[in-house]
Formats: structure tokens, sequence, C-alpha cells
């Protein structure tokens, strides 16, 4: 195991902590060593490797497009465990290529670490909550790698899932869950019979252990309806809309019999939900027209506004809240932009600002603690302490002082304003939810 994967896990931990408060892990494996492949979605390009990697104990190394391995970058990713898996579209003989990195593979395993292949193969523009039609690669590499060691030890495949709320948004939801191992060396006789029939039924065995694992809807076209049903019952995984005093564990799976109950109906040839499709659309457009926000709303509507208490966290927390100002918001606010700016594809910016920052704020932060230790006359191993401790922290309070300041205003403006029309609208698409959704 390298030094740069290890300390890379331990930055993880801290990061994802930060990044994703709310997370949790269904069925983890407790071993380090565990000779398996993971197979694993993959809606949020390279989040995805860094939740897996920096949320469960395993050792492994994970397999990735040839085209990131730059000359410059090429030791950092070899010490970081990734593999470079080549495409067609990479110009160069793919196939003599990709036997070498399957022979690596079959090293890796042979040694008891473990792999991880995103097998839908790409990751969608815009994140939706969904499987992709997996590739057979996973279950080859898992039988190419015993023919190499001579079926001497046991090779594992195993479903990982990640269901994200927003894998972009700073603190929200995360949850990873991990099906029932599959033993390659069951299927020799099979395998040796019929290799291509025998990794075809296995791939699709692991599609849908797959599928179980994560919130999936079928159709993208009906994505965005499931997405509101679950912002206005606020019982599920949207990033903002959602009632957090239910604990994530729940919500994830009334997010999946929701998902499973739409994949069940022909939404798009039944009249009475395409109506209530559109109400869901025109609501939340009108929503955007008046600068309504539906959590500030659903709370002053229904009387659940705690005034007084997060006047109280605002106060209290206020110089706090300026602590993690000096030392977080400039490199945030320059990672944030740069990122934005540099990145098209909107499906990166959450892992590349995750890291990016984590560089900034740490590197920023070095003369300020050095002046303070000087000046101050701080011990060395205090100064630490404060580095690795309050800096973090006041970063995370700062950034939620300004989210409840945020709607605690936008509250307050909402319950001098006249909202009685997009009230009885969204009262009617409850009511209509409540009706035609079972599962609701």
């Amino acid at each position: 195991m390298r030094i740069l994967y290890i300390i890379t896990k331990f930055i993880l931990k801290l990061t994802l902590w930060v990044y994703y408060p709310r997370k949790k892990i269904v069925n983890a494996p407790q071993k380090r060593f565990t000779r398996t492949i993971f197979m694993c979605n993959h809606p949020s390009s390279f989040m995805d490797p860094l939740a897996v990697v920096g949320s469960q104990k395993p050792i492994t190394f994970f397999m990735t497009r040839s085209d990131v391995f730059k000359p410059f970058l090429k030791p950092i990713l070899w010490a970081a465990h990734m593999l470079p898996i080549y495409r067609q579209q990479d110009g160069v003989d793919t196939k003599k290529k990709n036997e070498k990195v399957f022979d690596k593979c079959a090293t890796i395993l042979k040694n008891g670490r473990g792999l991880i292949v995103f097998s839908e193969g790409f990751t969608d523009n815009v994140f939706i909550r969904r499987l992709k039609p997996i590739k057979k690669g996973a279950v080859r590499i898992g039988f190419t790698a015993l023919e190499k060691i001579d079926w001497k030890k046991k090779i594992y495949l195993q479903a990982v899932g990640s269901s994200f709320a927003d894998p972009n948004q700073l603190g929200s939801d995360l949850v990873i869950s991990n099906g029932d191992p599959i033993c390659l060396n069951d299927y020799r006789k099979d395998y040796e019979k019929d290799p291509n029939k025998i990794i075809h039924e296995l791939t699709l065995k692991m599609e849908l252990q797959m599928r179980d694992q994560i919130v999936d809807v079928r159709n993208e076209k009906v994505a965005p309806f499931h997405e509101n049903v679950m912002r206005i019952t606020r019982k599920g995984m949207n990033a903002n809309d959602s009632d957090f005093n239910i604990p994530l564990l729940k919500r994830w799976n009334y997010a999946k019999r929701l998902a499973d109950w739409f994949n069940k109906v022909d939404v798009e040839n039944n009249e009475e939900l395409m109506k209530l499709k559109a109400k869901l659309e025109a609501y939340f457009n009108l929503q955007k027209e008046e600068g309504v926000e539906e959590t500030p709303l659903y709370k002053v509507l229904s009387d659940q506004r705690k005034k007084n208490q997060d006047l109280f966290y605002l106060i209290a927390l206020f110089p706090v809240m300026l602590l993690g100002l000096i030392h977080c918001y400039l490199p945030y606010r320059f990672i944030k932009n740069f990122v934005e700016k540099s990145f098209k594809r909107r499906v990166f910016w959450g892992s590349v600002k995750m890291l990016l920052g984590f560089v900034a704020i740490c590197i920023y932060n070095l003369p300020i603690i050095f002046l303070m230790k000087s000046l101050l006359g701080m011990d060395g191993a205090l100064a630490m302490l404060y580095y690795l401790t309050v800096i973090p922290l006041s970063g995370v309070i700062a950034y939620n002082w300004f989210k409840v300041k945020s709607k605690h205003q936008k509250m307050n403006v909402l319950e001098k304003s006249d909202v009685s029309k997009i009230a009885e609208m969204r009262n009617e698409i409850e009511n209509e939810i409540d009706r035609l959704i079972p599962v609701a």
C-alpha cells in the first residue's frame, strides 16, 4: 500500500465528512484485504471513487479513463492506486494495452487487494438518479484473473451503489450500499464450458444487484417527476427540500420505493399522472418567477418556522462565523470561481471543489498559523491542533451560518407577502400526490 494512498484515505475521510455530513454505509465490507471486484455505479464522475475509497475499509485500486494519465500525472495517479483503462476512441492498440492492465489486476487480486470498476462506463452530464446499462468488463477481469492464478484463490464480485442527494452540493447526503459478494470460483465449470454465456449472465445478475443498491429511476424523462414529488412530500433525498429530522436511511428507502413505483407504472400513458407532472413543473416554475424557495415557503405555510431558535443560532455563532471567514472564505471563493469557469460539465464540480478546496485552505492558512505561533507564542502542538480542528470546523459553521441567515431572511419576506395563490396550488398538488401515488 503506497504512502500517497494512505494520505489520500485520511484526507478523504475529513473532506467527505465536511462535504456530506449526513452519510451512511449499508452492509459495509469488514476486511481490508478482500480480493473483490467492486462493481460501482457512476452518477458523479470523479466524486464516485473518492466517496467509495474514502468511506469503506478495503484497500482498493480503481480503474479510470486512460486519457487522464498525462506524463506529469502518472506518478501521482500510480501512487493513488489508479489504473488506466483504454477505449476504442483513445487511438491506441486497446486490446494489447488493456491486456497489460488486466495482468496488473490479476496481481492485485492475487495479493488480496480489491478493484473498483465503474461498470456503466460513463457519467451523465446532468446528475440523474438512475443506473445506465453496465458493461461486461468487470466480470471478464475477474475470470481472466482467476485463469492467470490457475483458480487457486477465491475472487469475488460485489455490487456497490452510491446514492447522492446532490453530489455537487456541500452539506448534502450520501448513502453507499453494498450487495452480497458473489464468488466467481463457483462458476468455473460454466466458464470453461461457455465463457461468453456465463459472463453475460453474471453481468445481468450484477446489474440487478446494483439496481438494488441505489435510487434507480429507469426512465430518465420521469426522473424530474420523481424528484419533484420528493420535494413536496419532503420524505426523500432531495438536497434542499427534505425533512432532515427523518433518518437518512429511511429517506433513502422512501426514494427507492418511490422510484420502484414509477418504474412499474406507464407514466407517459397515464393521463392523470401526466397532469400531475405538469402541475408540479408549473408550480416550481412559478416559485422561480416569484423568487420563492420550497423549504422556506413550506415552513411558513405549515407554521414550522423556529424564528427564535434561528436568531439564537445566528447570534451565538457569529464570532465562530467570523473566524471561519478569516480562515476559509478567500480560498473557498477562489476555488469555486475557478472550477465553475474551468469545467463545463457540472458533474465534475463537486469532486474538484472538494479536493482543491481542501488543498487551498491548507496552504492559505499555513502562514496564518506561523504568524499566530510567533506573535502569540503558541505551542507547536497546540498550533497543529488548531490547524486540524478549529479551521475546518469554523469553516463549516460559517457556511451553515450563511445558509441559516439566508433562509431566515426569506421566511421574513414570505410572512409579509401574499402567498395564497402558490399555497393553494401546493395544497392541490399535495392532495393529488396522496390520491395518485400510493407509496408517497
